[in-house]
């Protein structure tokens, strides 16, 4: 042929190649969250350009460039909590300095309990525990016989309180004390667990795992063997544990490879997954619904006050609905991590609360009674590991301790109780009670003219400022102060467990508002009016002027 007839034809064949990847590749993108949440590649880039500075002293108390007067109230401030601290937990704080040097979690938690800049200052003199020796009813007792209430929840885990753990688990180890920590066999208990759960989810397989990220990663395992597909989409800013792909930005030492974060209550995210042939499943956190978009609050990013949640029950259940209509047309699995959340919504779970039937569900925390568990519940047809047709076309997945009959039996007994009418006392108007404590937290701060709020969506909490500061951090260890018990991400997030009673809140929003009170009083809010797009713009300049 011709070259010069040849070259336009040839020509054509590329565009023709070119131009629809070009267009998927557009529509993937603008179905990003265009934050950095939404952008793992990128996100994993900057972090890893953010130069790492401590402050000086006179820089830790005036950050923010406020007059004199004001900086000697928040050193007078940080000096009696310092004492008070000192005082109050040598014990605990003993401990923990002793463990920090050979329990690599304690490193990592003491550094990014608040944004890194203050942390170094900060450890030197503020002294806080990370052991307790008991808890009961809806508190916990540190070394030095301190007793703080509990708004930790033990990372999710305590949804009933932990003397009913207690319980759990002694019931649990009654049951099964004959057969001991055999494994590969089953206890009894373990079919009657299974049969619940089928209940509870609507599914009709269980697989028992060790933990919930275990749980996602086999589900996700599974979808993608059946499926024949290699891709997954999660939301930007959700958690589905630690492992590569379902955590692929900052964080994860790999890029992400075959994950896609995409945007949450978008048609744009919807039409990317009726359009692609790559997608194996999705995967959803039900606890998005309170931060849609944004990862979970922590205070090591509270630089400002720009931390927001928007809970809107009616319109993410129409998201689920439409995501469920797009992942049934396409053959998508439709995967709920329930690991967390739970049954924290409603004693069938957020499928039950939200109306929405998965085709795979995990769950975890709570379900062990007080035992570490994973949980994957799923469709006969995505639960089978091997093909008939191909023998050695396996999807392997065991674990030793898998169904250990010890956590069997406390699960027994957490099931057990969820099926009581005392228990389901607790759920009956759950959302208007525990939205009711948040309006009167709030009302309370608000009538002292405090500029904290709070947000929640039923018993998880997370705190809201109402001022542009750079100092919103410090709320966190004068709630601890004020025997508040906090986990290590701080105000970002409050964990209540269900046997709370009136008496018990209302201490917590006496002892809350009166921290509050106290950190305004020591001056951390009284800078300079700003905004909080001056802060950013301050700390991105700052962080400019570091060497390299």
């Amino acid at each position: 042929m011709d070259e010069s007839i040849a070259l336009p034809f040839l020509a054509l064949g590329v565009l023709a190649w070119v131009l629809p990847k070009a267009k998927r590749r557009i529509e993937l993108s603008r179905a990003k969250h265009r934050s950095l949440a939404g952008h793992s590649r990128i996100a994993k880039r900057i972090a890893g350009l953010l130069p790492g500075y401590a402050y000086d002293e006179e820089k830790f108390f005036n950050s923010d460039h406020a007059d004199s007067a004001v900086v000697q109230r928040r050193r007078d401030g940080f000096a009696k909590l310092a004492a008070l601290y000192a005082e109050r937990f040598p014990k605990s704080a003993a401990m923990t300095a002793s463990a920090r040097n050979i329990i690599s979690d304690l490193q990592f938690t003491g550094r990014y309990r608040v944004p890194y800049q203050y942390s170094d200052y900060l450890n030197q003199h503020i002294k806080s525990g990370s052991f307790v020796k008991a808890s009961q009813g809806v508190t916990v007792t540190d070394l030095d016989d301190n007793i703080f209430y509990d708004l930790t929840g033990s990372y999710g885990v305590n949804l009933l309180g932990y003397d009913f753990y207690k319980a759990s688990i002694e019931a649990g180890q009654q049951l099964v004390k004959d057969l001991g920590p055999v494994l590969g066999a089953y206890h009894p208990c373990v079919l009657e667990n299974v049969t619940r759960l089928q209940a509870i989810s609507g599914l009709d397989e269980v697989s028992f795992h060790m933990s919930g990220t275990e749980a996602v990663m086999q589900a996700v395992r599974l979808a993608r063997y059946h499926t024949k597909r290699s891709h997954l989409v999660r939301f930007s800013g959700s958690y589905h544990g630690w492992w590569e792909d379902v955590q692929p930005g900052p964080g994860n030492p790999l890029p992400p490879r075959e994950t896609h974060t995409l945007k949450e209550m978008d048609e744009r995210t919807l039409h990317v997954l009726r359009t692609r042939k790559d997608i194996a499943c999705v995967l959803v956190n039900p606890l998005q619904a309170l931060h849609p978009n944004a990862p979970a609050p922590g205070d090591s990013s509270l630089v400002d006050s720009s931390r927001r949640v928007a809970y809107d029950r009616a319109a993410y259940t129409e998201w689920l609905k439409k995501l469920r209509a797009v992942c049934t047309e396409r053959g998508i699995v439709l995967i709920f991590d329930e690991v967390f959340l739970g049954f924290r919504l409603a004693q069938g779970g957020a499928q039950a609360y939200f109306g929405i039937q998965a085709d795979m569900v995990t769950y975890g925390k709570t379900l062990g009674g007080g035992l570490p568990v994973g949980v994957v519940c799923g469709r006969s047809a995505l639960m089978k590991r091997y093909r008939d047709d191909r023998p050695g076309d396996i999807c392997f997945a065991r674990g030793t301790f898998n169904a250990h009959p010890y956590v069997m039996g406390a699960m027994k007994a957490f099931l057990d109780a969820l099926e009581t009418p005392a228990i389901a006392q607790l759920y009956d108007g759950i959302d208007e009670r525990w939205d009711g404590r948040a309006k009167l937290l709030n009302g309370r701060l608000e009538e002292q003219g405090l500029p904290v709020r709070v947000a929640n969506m039923s018993t998880v909490w997370t705190v809201l400022y109402t001022q542009p500061s750079r100092y919103n951090w410090m709320l966190q260890f004068y709630l601890r102060a004020h025997g508040l018990a906090l986990s290590w991400v701080g105000s970002g997030r409050l964990i209540f467990s269900l046997n709370y009673g009136e008496v018990e809140f209302g201490e917590v929003v006496r002892r809350f508002a009166d921290a509050v009170q106290a950190m305004q009083n020591d001056g951390w809010w009284s800078g300079p009016e700003q905004t909080n797009q001056t802060i950013r713009k301050g700390i991105f300049r700052e962080m400019l002027r570091q060497p390299r």
